[in-house]
């Protein structure tokens, strides 16, 4: 009897717990479908109320303020791609746990989720910490007099060498065994990196910012930034404007480029949805005995081509419907312009969670980085907590965000398409309105209830 007791007594007493933390069963309780069906309004009384104005108000770029450089070009590229093989290094030999190696962590926290927001509100920061720009300048002027004049044809490609590596990169995390095992991970971004290496030192350094898929991909996204620099000289210019507001200074997407954007949209979504009870139920598999990712890996390899196809085929049909008669091959691509603060707004909402606590790791990771005992940044140890994510008002904080987000991106899609119609010069009427609204309406609601929705694990 005294020994249940004492287990018992152990049993209860608090500690620490070491365990996934999800807000979806807090999100619940919350009214969410009336979020959705207010965003989804805002959303189609902007896209239908802007044709009646008879012109779009005009904002311009303010400049905010002037500083000199702080390092000369080419610094921070080098110190990227020294702690590049520095993180391989440690994937390789640290420790095998993805919680606690900075390699993963990095990579799925730092870059994909944190990088993202920072280049979706400050611009390309990328351009100054890709570990591939310095290097290559340097070998190219090494043996420039055996590389070929006019590179190895790959800039005829345009984005499709970034079409494969976003979606090799996407089926890696969405689909592959394991996305965040250290060692595999070091390989993989190895090799990588080698192989971009070569095809850039080859082709030249004109090839990353489209044939890349991360440069390709920050490039895109940094058009959706409020605040960027713009370098004059040895000074930078820190410059403002709305979000979005550069979005149709673009050229024209080329059909590579089409491709690449609406996959950046659908890879997110289907990483969202892939997580879902629908999306269980849809593959027949229990999501309260999830049987792990090897047994899904090819119906799930299927639904993200799927997902992507199906985003390509609806976005493609709304502009046909908008113009028929054939016109629409002539305007689609300055039309997926307006996709970009989608997909850059859907990718912060979807990932929010993960940069709060993967976020903690990170911080921890770089407390103790080697795992000695140290205390780097004065944290305590089981520094990591979670119990934000289970309190009404943290998690209706969360979700505000999301929500947020998600309105904003849309209503900035919606105000960047109009303003792409009306350079194009084409009808301002309400029936060629319709089909695009109905689409963003769409995904706004679809965007919510995916962030809402229960999840396996």
């Amino acid at each position: 009897m005294k020994l249940l007791t004492l287990i018992a007594a152990m049993a209860l007493a608090p500690g620490p717990a070491f365990a996934h933390a999800s807000e979806r069963m807090v999100i619940q309780t919350l009214p969410t479908g009336w979020y959705m069906l207010g965003a989804g309004l805002a959303v189609a009384i902007t896209a239908l109320a802007i044709p009646f104005l008879r012109h779009l108000p005009k904002v311009r770029a303010t400049c905010l303020f002037e500083r000199p450089r702080l390092l000369p070009p080419g610094v921070t590229n080098w110190l990227a791609f020294g702690l590049f093989w520095v993180l391989v290094a440690v994937g390789l030999s640290g420790t095998p746990d993805p919680k606690e190696n900075l390699l993963p962590l990095t990579v799925w926290t730092v870059i994909w989720v944190g990088m993202t927001l920072a280049v979706a509100l400050l611009g390309n920061l990328w351009h100054d910490i890709d570990p591939w720009r310095a290097p290559v300048g340097l070998l190219r002027a090494a043996l420039s007099r055996w590389l070929p004049q006019k590179g190895i044809g790959l800039s005829r490609l345009e984005h499709w060498p970034a079409v494969l590596g976003y979606l090799s990169f996407a089926w890696f995390e969405t689909v592959s065994l394991a996305p965040s095992d250290p060692a595999h991970l070091a390989r993989v971004a190895a090799s990588y990196y080698l192989l971009v290496l070569i095809l850039a030192v080859l082709e030249g350094e004109d090839w990353p910012p489209r044939g890349e898929f991360l440069n390709a991909y920050f490039a895109l996204v940094s058009r959706v930034a409020p605040f960027w620099a713009e370098p004059r000289g040895d000074r930078l210019r820190i410059m403002a404007a709305l979000p979005g507001w550069r979005i149709p200074t673009l050229p024209p997407l080329s059909v590579s480029a089409m491709a690449f954007v609406t996959l950046v949209l659908s890879s997110v979504t289907f990483d969202g949805l892939s997580e879902t009870f629908l999306w269980a139920g849809w593959i027949g598999v229990n999501p309260l005995e999830y049987p792990g990712r090897s047994a899904v890996m090819g119906v799930n390899t299927a639904g993200l081509v799927a997902v992507w196809a199906a985003a390509s085929a609806l976005v493609l049909g709304a502009i046909a419907l908008s113009l028929p008669g054939g016109r629409s091959r002539h305007v689609a691509g300055p039309l997926m312009l307006s996709l970009l603060p989608i997909a850059a707004g859907y990718h912060i909402a979807h990932y929010f969670v993960a940069l709060l606590t993967d976020g903690q790791y990170v911080l921890a990771a770089l407390n103790d980085p080697f795992g000695r005992g140290w205390s780097l940044l004065g944290l305590p140890e089981h520094w990591v907590s979670f119990g934000f994510l289970s309190t009404r008002s943290g998690v209706l904080a969360i979700w505000s965000f999301q929500f947020a987000v998600i309105l904003v991106a849309h209503l900035a899609a919606v105000i960047v398409h109009h303003s792409v119609w009306r350079g194009l010069h084409l009808p301002q009427t309400l029936t060629a309105q319709l089909p695009m609204t109905a689409l963003m309406v769409a995904y706004t609601i679809l965007g919510l209830w995916l962030l809402s929705a229960q999840t396996i694990g």
